[in-house]
């Protein structure tokens, strides 16, 4: 077996030192594009029943962010894990499907909650809330989770079939992020009436995802 020039060793040194820069650099961003949640409290005390007795659609929000800790908290209930032996969810899915996606839109960015990591990876930097819709209690809210059904992860139905399990999947999400901000002093409504077509360009979505509802999210004003 014949020896390697050292013209030839030094290229294969430079390509090998190449290969390890790329993969140290895309490991360090995949690092910076997640961000971590606290720990969800599932020790909070307000009852079921005064929260659906305190449900409501609201409309307006005191001038205040979404404290880290609610944040965590509101994203498990909506659709965190609550058997990790299995990964199962807080809201339930037709045949188990987990097809609903949480996209996160703040000041800082837009994000996709992972219920597995329970964490945000980055999706985009910079404030597109005002791009979800132009009624002024949507772009004024600290907050926007917008609804995504993938229906790929349904096996076996047809578009029509697998459009309806995704809306049941999606009113089963909503329905929990209706109640806890019911139980943490905070306010929201489900909405339809979005601009559809930015918020896919956003999202950079694939045909096959869809998106079923939006929660605009805030404090309760306290006037």
């Amino acid at each position: 077996m014949k020896y390697l020039s050292e013209k030839s060793q030094r290229c294969l040194n430079g390509i090998a030192h190449l290969f390890l820069s790329f993969f140290l650099t895309a490991s360090a961003c995949a690092q910076a594009t997640e961000v971590k949640l606290n720990q969800p409290d599932k020790t909070r005390s307000f009852s079921l029943m005064n929260a659906l007795n305190m449900r409501a659609s609201v409309r307006n929000w005191a001038k205040r962010g979404i404290d880290k800790q609610d944040l965590s908290d509101l994203l498990w209930a909506a659709n965190g894990i609550n058997r990790s032996e299995k990964s199962l969810r807080t809201a339930p899915s037709a045949h188990n499907a987990k097809d609903i996606d949480i996209f996160v839109f703040t000041e800082e960015g837009v994000y996709l909650y992972d219920p597995e990591k329970h964490s945000l990876t980055t999706i985009k930097k910079g404030d597109f809330r005002s791009q979800i819709g132009k009624q002024n209690y949507v772009t004024d809210a600290p907050l926007s989770l917008i609804l995504v059904s993938d229906i790929t992860r349904f096996k076996k139905a047809d578009k029509k079939l697998c459009l309806n399990w995704a809306a049941l999947d999606a009113g089963m999400v909503s329905q929990n992020i209706s109640l806890f901000c019911a139980s943490a002093n905070m306010g929201t409504v489900p909405r339809t009436f979005f601009d559809e077509s930015k918020i896919r360009n956003i999202l950079s979505l694939n045909p096959s995802q869809h998106i079923m509802l939006h929660h605009p999210v805030g404090y309760l004003n306290e006037n």
